[in-house]
């Protein structure tokens, strides 16, 4: 369905220091980083696609987290999704809504929600039975 999800950030290098290690721990590839530009990519497996990239804005404004926007990575596990939450807490972000069963959802959603430090809101989630 995607080719890419870009989030924009403000300081790469400390959008670098939280993503590296949050999308590391969800065995998510890493495959570029271009500090000139400055802009970098994960890859899916085991397909090349989609992408996730993270970069300062093309048009060279200033970067605006969106209201109502968010990317959310898949967890294979519960435990995973507890994880992934505290390392992207101990990296730097914000704490959007902690790990948990959200019914609402779907029986078994399991989630927990947080902002990079440029305040993209982020998710990650198990849809498993556990």
């Amino acid at each position: 369905m995607f080719s890419h999800i870009m989030v924009g950030v403000s300081d790469f290098q400390r959008a670098m220091a939280f993503y590296e290690p949050v999308l590391a721990s969800l065995g998510i590839a890493f495959r570029f980083q271009e500090d000139e530009r400055p802009w970098a990519g994960w890859q899916s497996s085991p397909d090349p696609r989609p992408l996730f990239l993270i970069g300062r804005p093309f048009n060279q404004q200033a970067h605006q987290a969106g209201n109502g926007q968010m990317v959310a990575f898949l967890a294979s596990s519960r435990p995973q999704v507890d994880q992934v939450h505290a390392l992207a807490l101990a990296s730097g972000g914000t704490c959007e809504g902690k790990p948990g069963l959200r019914p609402e959802y779907h029986a078994h959603y399991y989630g927990a929600y947080f902002c990079d430090p440029d305040g993209n809101k982020l998710c990650i989630a198990c849809h498993q039975v556990e």
